[in-house]
């Protein structure tokens, strides 16, 4: 069971809209995600083993229709476009694949330096009509030099935060364009290739966010 508490809303995002550099549809946006996977899987933060899709029909809207595929195969597998597919519906066979969300567990290092695994990234993919789009989010507080109850965690924050950091801007690398930040949550938001935070008060803490975890 885990023990890391995870904010319902993201701590911060990023996004980068690549309408103008890659092309729509299912295998430009497997593509894309198979790389951004590819740079979250040598940081250790997110291994994926799953994907997860709603479909939509053209000028109808959503189906209502989720599915949900785990894949230990790269995103990049050349039948995997196939395997989305053949999921489709039979009660819509125009269907189309709306986002694709990719989930999976990577590793984050408590204030003794233990290693413990959990799911760390939000991770979607679009493949929509206007072109594809990366949008990425956290929920924790450990990229944070302060925790959800204000308290301050040097040692959490400097083993998490700049892995983070760094798999963000090669991403923006890979992707070639730079991302747009969140809008501001409760618990925080982006800023460049980091999370924003209130800065501590006199006696050292910041303010307790733990009331609407």
């Amino acid at each position: 069971m885990s023990t890391l508490p995870r904010a319902p809303k993201e701590c911060g995002s990023w996004y980068w809209d690549l309408g103008e550099t890659v092309p729509s549809g299912l295998e430009s946006a497997l593509a894309v995600a198979a790389g951004v996977t590819n740079v979250l899987k040598r940081f250790d933060l997110m291994d994926p083993v799953k994907l997860e899709y709603a479909w939509y029909v053209l000028d109808a809207g959503p189906s209502g229709v989720r599915s949900m595929l785990f894949t230990h195969r790269p995103l990049d597998d050349p039948d995997l476009p196939g395997k989305v597919l053949g999921s489709r519906p039979v009660a819509f066979p125009d269907a189309e694949v709306g986002d694709l969300h990719i989930g999976g567990a990577g590793t984050w290092f408590d204030a003794p330096g233990k290693g413990r695994r959990e799911w760390l990234i939000e991770l979607s993919v679009s493949p929509n009509l206007f072109g594809v789009a990366v949008n990425l989010a956290v929920h924790h507080d450990i990229w944070s030099p302060l925790d959800f109850s204000g308290r301050p965690q040097p040692e959490v924050f400097s083993r998490n935060a700049p892995r983070l950091a760094d798999a963000l801007r090669e991403i923006t690398v890979l992707l070639g364009v730079s991302p747009e930040v969140g809008e501001p949550t409760y618990f925080g938001h982006a800023v460049e290739f980091g999370i924003f935070t209130s800065e501590a008060q006199e006696d050292g803490l910041g303010i307790d966010l733990t009331d609407r975890l």
